[in-house]
């Protein structure tokens, strides 16, 4: 049998849409209800739908008569406030292409976004990041757009440019990704192939507003069903999230995997009452993290697979629970396969994971890169650049990047599965692994770590040799006050292998 799944057909694709619009109106029939609930320790910031669509829309109205026209690119350079989704939300439903960048970004990191996107209009709040360019908007200005009269949905073809995301940059310099309205449709698979999402839910997201996956899985998915959406406060420590989960009685908790490891460092229960699952994305979870989390908080934790260029395909779900360690199972009317150069490959064979064409949460391509669209795709299928094994009930197992990939002594060797052991040694709270150049030709497996302190090279040697073959086994151990993360909180093990680098 084939690594192909094929089950279920999308959401149809209507003839005139409308993103924001799509998003907000379950909320516009209830109208008092609470879209969102910012929460901090001096109150409840609380926006009901009709709050949030008045602002919304009237955000449009402004960015209108800044002398925009739809179709237009509008750089979002904002913090981590309710501005960033009001602003992005409000730019969509005008007809214009936001940018949503993250807050973490440097000026020539901007610089590269603006050179690429050639943005008509930058909407900058005054603590962030931005060339000294004449078109910024204010943060001043840009709130009091919300007092404006509402802007007319601005609806047309669904496959038009909706927004432009930026990938992480983690094997070379980020890329525009652009998508079409129609994207968010490509979403609704997610509600119960992953979250088992209801209108009834309180969701809360660990991560920033202005991150691309809470304002995806944390704000613009409730916010579809009408639900309600909670949001810790900036600065939000993970150990005070447990009980900002029970004092707001959410029902599902998404973060990423990084965040669950220090909500489980400070004790081995928490008391969730109202909680049915968590929700993880972002990077690949340790088995041992959401084994952990079922222990501590008696519900499961539920791991999705996407990227920026297409929302979450692949997921385990309140109905489909998977084996420890696996990415889970493509979401119904998906069209997933394992690709090797001739096509897809068996099943219990290792490829690359790829999507089809036809998915209506895959981009529209590379932002002004054609070239580089049509070297991701192969015949009707796009490939991700991750390599992973589909078995024959249908799971799926991440193995890592392609470029992550390493070799040892002529055996391909995944760091996600050297990974996954050493994350159970006593005293590692993280780790990441990667393949590094010692001297000319010669490339070992090293693992970097964080600890309380650097822990004996020979129990962490021992720890793995039962664990490991020993092509597998690294063949050094670098402690690190701190792993190198990107803007999005994943693993920059380019940055690991650069530092290891031989001179030349």
């Amino acid at each position: 049998m084939l690594s192909v799944f094929n089950e279920g057909t999308p959401p149809p694709v209507p003839a005139s849409f409308n993103m924001a619009a799509y998003v907000l109106s379950a909320g516009a029939r209830t109208p008092g209800k609470p879209a969102l609930e910012v929460l901090g320790d001096a109150g409840t910031d609380q926006w009901t739908y009709r709050r949030l669509i008045a602002a919304v829309r009237g955000t449009g109205t402004g960015l209108l008569r800044l002398g925009l026209v739809p179709g237009d690119r509008v750089l979002l350079r904002l913090g981590n406030t309710v501005d960033f989704p009001v602003a992005c939300l409000g730019a969509l439903a005008a007809g214009l292409v936001p940018v949503p960048t993250s807050a973490a970004l440097t000026e020539p990191e901007v610089a590269h976004c603006i050179a690429v996107t050639t943005p008509r209009a930058i909407l900058c709040a005054p603590d962030v990041a931005c060339p000294p360019l004449a078109e910024r908007t204010d943060l001043a200005t840009l709130r009091s757009f919300r007092d404006l009269p509402p802007v007319a949905w601005h609806r047309g073809d669904p496959h038009r440019p909706g927004y432009i995301v930026f990938t992480s940059g983690t094997s070379g310099v980020p890329r525009a990704v652009g998508h079409a309205h129609r994207a968010i449709l490509g979403r609704r698979m997610m509600f119960d192939g992953w979250y088992g999402l209801t209108p009834q839910d309180r969701m809360l997201h660990a991560g920033a507003f202005n991150w691309t996956y809470t304002l995806g899985t944390g704000l613009m998915d409730p916010w579809t069903l009408g639900a309600t959406a909670l949001i810790a406060a900036p600065g939000t420590a993970a150990r005070a999230l447990p009980g900002l989960i029970a004092q707001h009685k959410a029902s599902l908790f998404a973060a990423a995997p990084g965040v669950f490891r220090q909500m489980l460092q400070d004790g081995p229960a928490i008391a969730a009452p109202a909680l049915r699952h968590g929700l993880s994305a972002g990077e690949k979870l340790p088995a041992r993290t959401a084994r952990a989390w079922a222990d501590a908080t008696g519900t499961p934790l539920l791991e999705a697979y996407g990227m920026s260029e297409c929302s979450t395909f692949i997921s385990a779900s309140p109905a489909r629970h998977v084996c420890d360690g696996a990415l889970g199972i493509p979401q119904p009317g998906r069209r997933v396969a394992v690709l090797g150069p001739e096509g897809p490959v068996p099943r219990g064979t290792e490829g690359t994971i790829a999507v089809h064409q036809s998915d209506p949460g895959l981009m529209l391509g590379y932002y002004g890169a054609p070239e580089a669209t049509a070297a991701r795709m192969q015949g009707d299928w796009f490939l991700t650049g991750d390599q992973g094994i589909m078995q024959d009930d249908g799971q799926f197992f991440y193995l890592g990047r392609n470029d992550d990939m390493m070799n040892a002594g002529g055996y391909r060797v995944s760091p996600v599965e050297v990974e996954d052991v050493l994350s159970g040694c006593p005293g590692v709270r993280s780790v990441a692994v990667t393949d590094v150049e010692i001297k000319d030709d010669t490339r070992v497996i090293a693992a970097f770590y964080t600890a309380d302190a650097p822990l004996d090279e020979k129990g962490l040697a021992a720890y793995v040799s039962d664990r490991l073959a020993r092509y597998k086994q690294p063949r050094l151990y670098i402690h690190l006050p701190e792993l190198p993360l990107g803007a999005n909180g994943k693993i920059l093990r380019r940055a690991l292998r650069d530092r290891m680098k031989a001179p030349q």
